[in-house]
Order: C-alpha cells, then structure tokens, then sequence
C-alpha cells in the first residue's frame, strides 16, 4: 500500500483509492487529527514561501501590539520604518497594531514594500490597514520560520513577551550557527537596559553565556544608527 507493505492478518480490504473516492456519511473528527495536521501546516510553509520569494531585502520589525497610536514608540515605529524603506528595505512584521502598525506605516507611507504576518490568536484583531502584502498563520512556528528566512536582520521594538520570544529566538539561532550571522537591533535603550544588564550580569557573570555574546546584538536610541547597522552587516549601502 504505497510505501507500506501489509501482509497477513494486516492486509486492509479496501484500496485507498477506494477509501477516498467513497463518501459516506460518518464522524469528521479526522479533520482535527494530526495526520491531517501536517498537511495544513505544509500548506502553510507552501503559501508562505510562494508569497515571500521575490521580496527585495527585508528586515522583520518587532514590537508590542500595545502601544498606543501617537505615543512616543509608535512615532519610533514609523520612522524605523520609513527610514528602512528609504534604505531599499522592504518591512516585515507580525501584521498587527501597536509598534508592528507604525513600522508597516512608515514602510508604507515611504513607498517601500510594507508586510504583515499575523497569527491566528483568540485576541488582537488581523492585520492593519498598512499591510501590502499580508499572510495569515495557524501555528507559531510556520511563522517564525518566515521572519528569519526572508529577513537579513531584525530591529526589536519595546515589545512584550512575543517581542522577547522573537528576540531570544534570533539570538539563540545566530549563536548556534543555525542561521548566518545577521544583525540584532534593540531600538530604546531604557527599555532594553534592564534585559541587557541581566544578560551580562547574571546570565555571562554566572558563565551561564560567553562575553562574546553581548556582541550579537547592538543597542541605539537613534533611528539612523539602526539602519545603518543593519545596512552594514547586510551589505545594503
């Protein structure tokens, strides 16, 4: 039966061709099994890939969905983002409001190619209105998979625990060697201060991480320094 061999007492009496062509009345709780599952999720690696390749160079903005519309961190936001559309950039980010709209915003408003990567949560709405090209996901980790394959660097926004899961995931990926080396920004550095000294006090004072590790990331308050980072380590001038 395809790649698998049934003999004896496990032959099946009926073809799987059979078995799909019938259509008989019965439980659909197999549409909620994990055999089924897998070809979702593969469908979503499929759509993510077909709609991402050709984008130019990109960087993956993160930030919390919560900051408010013309707080100081969503002005941040906006300017990142124009100022990374304007460096030939196109932005990616998780499609949603709060600092993820103001980099899609900026992206936007400068012309440049403005994407979103929502996720399917039982809160947030779905993408905001800046989003040009926008995919929506089931699971986590087919999302996540999109932010670092298509993107040549990262600028990390104040953000919540999201923001810190992408943050740490980047870092933990580019200190293994599982991805080539690309830039880490943390834009506002009285926020990131705190994380940053616990990192290099506890974390490398207790030999929990090496010295070396500070540098896989840059901290800056200034937008243009950000880009420029990215665009230097990038190879984007």
């Amino acid at each position: 039966m395809g790649p698998v061999t049934r003999r004896r007492g496990m032959v099946q009496p009926t073809t799987t061709d059979q078995r799909l062509l019938d259509s008989p009345q019965g439980p659909t709780e197999w549409v909620h099994q994990d055999p089924w599952r897998v070809m979702r999720i593969q469908s979503e690696f499929v759509e993510g890939f077909g709609t991402l390749a050709e984008l130019p160079p990109a960087i993956s903005v993160f930030g919390s969905a919560r900051i408010p519309v013309g707080s100081e961190d969503y002005e941040h936001g906006v300017r990142v983002g124009r100022a990374l559309a304007e460096a030939g950039f196109a932005v990616i980010t998780g499609g949603g409001p709060g600092a993820m709209e103001a980099a899609n915003k900026g992206a936007c408003e400068a012309g440049g190619v403005s994407v979103g990567l929502g996720i399917e949560l039982p809160f947030e709405q779905g993408l905001n209105e800046y989003v040009d090209i926008g995919v929506n996901f089931r699971y986590f980790f087919v999302r996540k998979t999109m932010f670092v394959k298509y993107a040549r660097g990262f600028v990390v926004l104040p953000g919540g625990l999201g923001t810190l899961d992408e943050l740490f995931e980047a870092l933990t990926l580019v200190q293994t060697r599982k991805v080539t080396r690309f830039p880490i920004v943390l834009f506002g550095t009285s926020y990131w201060k705190g994380l940053v000294d616990w990192v290099e006090s506890t974390l490398i004072g207790s030999g929990r991480a090496a010295e070396k590790d500070l540098e896989l990331f840059h901290l800056t308050d200034d937008v243009d320094e950000a880009v420029a980072l990215v665009s230097k380590e990038t190879g984007q001038n």
